[in-house]
Formats: C-alpha cells, structure tokens, sequence
C-alpha cells in the first residue's frame, strides 16, 4: 500500500502502527519522526517562515475571510506518488490541508485514491482515530498495543496524581501569545488528567481567543507557553520577549515563577500517540515530585519575561514558525 499523509499528526500515527515503508508523501511540516524528512513533500503553506506571531495571526484571518486554503496540494507530486490511501483532516481549515484542497486536486485524477478524514475533538476522539488508520491499513493488532500501553501510562499516572493532597492547581494554557488563545480540544482534558484545573478551555470546543486582563483576572496558579507548533525554547524566547504591564507580575503565576515553556509541538499540538507523554509533563509541571519517563520530565523549562532575560529595549531573537495544531 502506499500511503500519502497531509499532516504531522496522522504520519505520526502511521509510522506509530510500523507503516513508515508504505509512506511516500507527507506535508511540509511534518518532522516526526525524524526519518521522514526522507519522504517527498506534498503540501506546502502559503505562509511563510520566520514571520512574527501577530503577523501570522493577521494573515491567517486574511485568508479565512477571504474563504481561501492556507495551503498549496502540489497535484503534480501527487500524481506521481499515486497512493492507494491519503490521510488528512477536517477539524481545522487553518491548521493543515482539508478535504477540499484535497478533492479540487483529486478531481482531475483517473485513479483516484481512498481518502481517510480525521477529525478529532477529544483525546478519545484521538484514540478512536488510531483505531480508523489501523483498520484501513491492516494494523489492528499493532494498534491495539499501542493503546494498551497508552491506558497503561494514564493508568499508572492516574494513581499518582489522586495521591496528590493540594487543591488542583489553577492553569491557563496558552496556545498563541500575540494575539493570547488559550488552548481547546482534548488540551483542557489533558490539563485534568494530568492534576489541574483549566481556567479557560472546554473539552472538546477549539481554542478561542481572551484578553491580557482576562488572564490577570483569573489569576492562574500556573501558566504553561504552548504556541502551536513550537517546541519549548521557542516558546520561552517568545515570551521572553514581550513586555508586560506591572498588573502581569501580580499574577501568582508569574509572581510565584511557575510560568513554563512548554514543547507543544510534539506534546499538545498534535492529536497523535505523544499526547500521553504531553499529559505527563504536565503533570510533572503542576506536581514536582510525581514520576515520569525521562521524554516528559525534560519536555518543558521555566519562561520569564523580557525584562529579566533581556531588558526592555533590547530585542529578544524572533523563532516565531509558522502555526499548526496538527
């Protein structure tokens, strides 16, 4: 079988299932793991890198308002690859290649592939997606051990967390910091599972955007820099570099110093098998002395704002990428 994935989470399902030698194509930016930077790329973004997060948010709602893709299907390349099956999504027009791009592309194609859409809400949603791609790909009983260690490292840290005898603490998530969103989805259930209380997400409900004040007002305990699509030293160099009213240091969070760079990209962004590693650094972030495998413990650092790191009218470097949740 041959197999095209347009976004990072679903190849990471299928190299998870031992599928990695019938993936021929996968989308820009997909980047676990690290072998498949060998396949050939078949989706690219319309955005370009290296942009600052307020201009990626200004062109991404361009693009939106205007009712066009964010993203180019190379049809060519995808002709030549001529898969049996395409994995892609429909949870989020801004977050990788839809049906739509998809289907504008296969219509001119005389063998046209089985097209497997993903569209998870929650992390059960994620887990039964496993299950979707094991199935259309033969791998149900690889599937099956995959969950089962998965139930397993919840399992295991469930009894931790509820030996825990402090009140939950108070977490707000955020998943862009210019404009501020906080995180939706399965994130608010990881931030349970993991011993928390998240102050502003919903399960199952997509991430939506608050305010500078509505973050001093809830005065969080906790605050976890999760922009989409970035690991842990990006996300604390952007927050290191951005500049804050004195009401921000009033915030037990930040006052307290438990504002945490967190490697959203691999742990929370994407709805595929390493959410579970997300949910136990989060964890480990909100209950120091719970245990975990060395992948989560490491997985996070300590953020603090521009004017411990750099001063305020120095620059801080600009690692802003371009934003996916997938």
């Amino acid at each position: 079988m041959r197999i095209v994935s347009l976004l990072p989470s679903a190849t990471e399902i299928l190299f998870a299932l031992g599928l990695d030698p019938e993936v021929v194509g996968v989308s820009y930016d997909c980047d676990f793991p690290p072998q498949v930077s060998q396949r050939r790329v078949v989706v690219d973004s319309r955005i370009p890198l290296g942009l600052p997060s307020l201009e990626i948010d200004r062109r991404v709602r361009e693009y939106v308002e205007r009712g066009e893709s964010l993203y180019i299907v190379n049809a060519d390349a995808l002709k030549e690859l001529a898969p049996d099956l395409v994995v892609t999504q429909d949870l989020c027009l801004v977050c990788a290649a839809s049906p739509d791009d998809l289907a504008a592309v296969l219509a001119n194609f005389e063998n046209r592939p089985r097209v497997l859409s993903l569209n998870p809400r929650n992390l059960g949603d994620v887990w039964d997606d496993i299950s979707r791609v094991a199935r259309e790909t033969s791998r149900e009983d690889v599937s099956k051990k995959l969950l089962a260690e998965i139930e397993h490292r919840l399992q295991t840290l469930k009894r931790q967390v509820e030996k825990m005898s402090e009140r939950p603490p108070r977490v707000a998530f955020l998943e862009w910091l210019a404009p501020f969103y906080v995180g939706g989805h399965w994130v608010p259930e990881m931030i349970a599972l993991a011993g928390g209380e998240d102050l502003f997400g919903r399960v199952g409900s997509p991430s939506f955007r608050i305010e500078l004040k509505d973050i001093v007002a809830a005065a969080p305990d906790i605050i976890v820099i999760a922009p989409c699509g970035y690991d842990a030293e990006q996300a604390r160099n952007e927050y290191s570099g951005m500049t804050f009213p004195s009401e921000w240091d009033a915030i037990p969070a930040v006052r307290d110093g438990h504002v945490y760079a967190f490697e959203a990209n691999a742990y929370a962004s994407r709805p595929g098998p390493r959410l579970v590693t997300g949910v136990e650094e989060l964890a480990k972030i909100f209950h120091s002395e719970i245990v975990v495998g060395d992948e989560a413990a490491s997985a996070f650092e300590v953020a603090r704002p521009t004017r411990e790191n750099y001063g305020v009218s120095s620059p801080a470097p600009d690692l802003s990428r371009r934003a996916h949740i997938l």
